[in-house]
């Protein structure tokens, strides 16, 4: 894995536990084996990205398996269409649940993780030691560029730019966001006049569309934990009424979920 100093660009070096760049600018491994690449001075936040709430939840909800399907199909697709990718990029990575099952399909990849929440890469660093993790912006991605053979973006905001400049031309990009009836019997029940997610095909500059599909399953949850911790990782929580989590609590929760998931190529 190559860094790159996010104070000055220059390339860092790795010596024991310390990445360091020619001007001396060091960044320390945690003791979990991630490295924060986001200096003080970039940050928006004390503490930015999902707080460790959501993050727990998060955590629990998905190593129950309830989205294993997305992650099942994710995984087939980037089987089929980069069997053969030496690095990863996993952007948006969270606690590594998706990481680490794309580096069990794709065993001869090295994958790297970033995220914006050092609460999540602590969790994700000391869970999955194949893999390595940063702290870092998905705006100003801290590598050298024309890395990456596939990258994964589940979920996560960027810029296209900085997508198109750290992939290898011909490289792959694999999205996944909302559906167009994605948890939709939720916002119904929080919405007078409740909106469809966007049906379009997404447009990425410097890559090419090669695939789209809708992924529709159907969520059903009876387990209080499992509901309390579902509706806790999604701004759900605060948008429902106590009374109606109650009720979902009460007589269990379902709703649909749709991945709209693309496969780009870098032009």
């Amino acid at each position: 894995m190559k860094y790159v100093c996010p104070l000055c660009k220059s390339a860092l070096q790795l010596q024991q536990m310390t990445w360091s760049c020619d001007k001396n600018h060091r960044f320390d491994c945690a003791k979990e084996g991630y490295v924060n690449l986001l200096p003080v001075q970039k940050k928006r936040s004390k503490d930015p990205g999902d707080n460790k709430e959501m993050m727990f939840a998060r955590r629990e909800f998905l190593n129950k398996g309830h989205y294993q399907g997305l992650s099942d199909r994710v995984n087939e697709l980037a089987h089929q269409y980069c069997p053969d990718a030496k690095l990863g990029l996993d952007i948006g990575c969270g606690e590594g649940y998706y990481s680490h099952r794309l580096s069990e399909r794709l065993p001869n990849m090295t994958l790297q993780g970033l995220d914006i929440s050092k609460s999540a890469l602590k969790y994700a660093s000391k869970r999955y030691k194949d893999i390595s993790f940063c702290v870092a912006s998905a705006f100003e991605m801290p590598f050298e560029p024309e890395q990456f053979d596939l990258l994964l973006r589940i979920y996560a905001p960027s810029l296209d730019e900085e997508l198109r400049r750290v992939c290898k031309p011909g490289s792959i990009l694999i999205t996944a966001s909302a559906g167009q009836n994605h948890h939709f019997t939720l916002k119904q029940m929080i919405y007078d006049d409740p909106k469809h997610h966007i049906t379009q095909s997404s447009h990425i500059e410097g890559f090419e569309l090669l695939h789209r599909e809708n992924l529709e399953l159907q969520l059903v949850l009876s387990d209080e934990a499992d509901i309390s911790h579902f509706l806790n990782m999604t701004p759900y929580s605060w948008k429902l009424t106590d009374e109606q989590k109650a009720d979902l609590v009460k007589t269990g929760l379902s709703c649909e979920l749709d991945f709209k998931i693309e496969i780009f190529s870098a032009i």
